[in-house]
């Protein structure tokens, strides 16, 4: 072009959160539920983060309290809705359990990212794990 620019459309990086969550600190569960709350509300989806901010509060909590160690949250927002990854430095996999009518409050957390994301999974990372899950761009 006579301008000096050239028709290439430069790519906007996906807004993203990346926090580390220390060991045994539960206060991170608010603070990521905030957080992901405003990098929602900068994708422009703040009025539509409910199930988010549940399921990430599912992922943190089970990393803080099963692991005994740090853990690393990501949440990335792209056309295609937005991506949530808890990374732990424990290879010992979580077990989906069915929630039982007397087992109190334990044991609901995976049965809740499997039942209301909308992709879901864990993948071995290094010495650890993540664990993921996905909303599609309507429901996050």
């Amino acid at each position: 072009m006579e301008d000096g620019t050239d028709d290439v459309t430069e790519r906007q990086p996906a807004p993203q959160l990346r926090r580390r969550l220390g060991r045994a600190d539960l206060r991170a569960v608010p603070e990521a539920r905030s957080a992901l709350r405003e990098l929602l509300g900068q994708w422009g989806k703040q009025g539509q983060s409910d199930v988010a901010e549940l399921l990430t509060s599912e992922l943190v909590t089970n990393a803080i309290v099963h692991t005994d160690h740090d853990a690393v949250l990501t949440a990335t927002v792209g056309p295609r809705g937005l991506r949530v990854e808890v990374r732990d430095f424990v290879a010992r996999r979580p077990r989906l359990r069915l929630p039982v009518a007397d087992d109190g409050t334990n044991g609901r957390g995976l049965f809740l990212v499997q039942s209301l994301a909308d992709a879901w999974g864990v993948r071995p990372h290094g010495v650890g794990k993540a664990v993921w899950f996905e909303l599609e761009a309507g429901a996050a």
